[in-house]
């Protein structure tokens, strides 16, 4: 049996999410298939399930897409588990950290709101900071922190008062058809031969 890959294992803050950060001894770093999927509302299997698509295959360049990664990067590694000093180990299935984005990317286009608001947090910051330092502007982790958690926050309340929007229009529609029918001597809700 090949000897195991060890890793170190950080607290990594997401705005307002804390997940594990993992860093192969290569100095490569890996997130777990369990937090990839969590942190955007789904379940581990939503991440194993990618894995196995054909969207996934194209991305990977089997169809001209993303090179530089390939499956070999899905490996198992080996992690400490709890703190320094702390006795055993635990394997985890650790994901490149551009596998994890390219699921995030891959859920916002399905439609899922939180990916897409992590990834348009994410990306904002990069661009961010990108201009600080064009700029020659420091900013404090903590404030980065603070500026994602808000970044997300918005998009959220901006996808929930949308949602209620429409709540809002299909109810007002439902209500005008409602009238309409009664106008016409219908009743709306009368089950058929209710003497009609």
């Amino acid at each position: 049996m090949s000897e195991s890959i060890k890793a170190t294992r950080a607290t990594v803050t997401l705005g307002s999410l804390t997940i594990d950060g993992f860093m192969l001894p290569n100095g490569e770093y890996r997130m777990s298939q369990t937090q990839a999927a969590e942190c955007i509302g789904k379940a581990r299997q939503g991440m194993s399930d990618f894995l196995k698509t054909k969207a996934f295959n194209r991305l990977l360049g089997e169809a001209g897409g993303m090179s530089g990664i390939s499956r070999s990067m899905l490996e198992t590694f080996v992690v400490e588990i709890g703190d320094q000093g702390s006795r055993g180990e635990t394997r985890i299935v650790g994901l490149p950290l551009m596998i994890v984005f390219i699921y995030w990317a891959w859920e916002s286009f399905r439609g899922n709101k939180q990916a897409l608001s992590l990834i348009i947090a994410l990306g904002t910051e990069t661009l961010e900071r990108r201009f600080d330092r064009a700029f020659g502007i420091t900013r404090s982790e903590d404030d980065w922190d603070r500026r994602m958690s808000d970044s997300i926050i918005f998009q959220l309340e901006t996808t929930l008062s949308s949602a209620f929007e429409e709540s809002d229009i299909a109810l007002s529609r439902e209500k005008l058809l409602e009238q309409q029918l009664r106008e016409n001597g219908i009743e709306p809700w009368a089950l058929p031969g209710d003497g009609q």
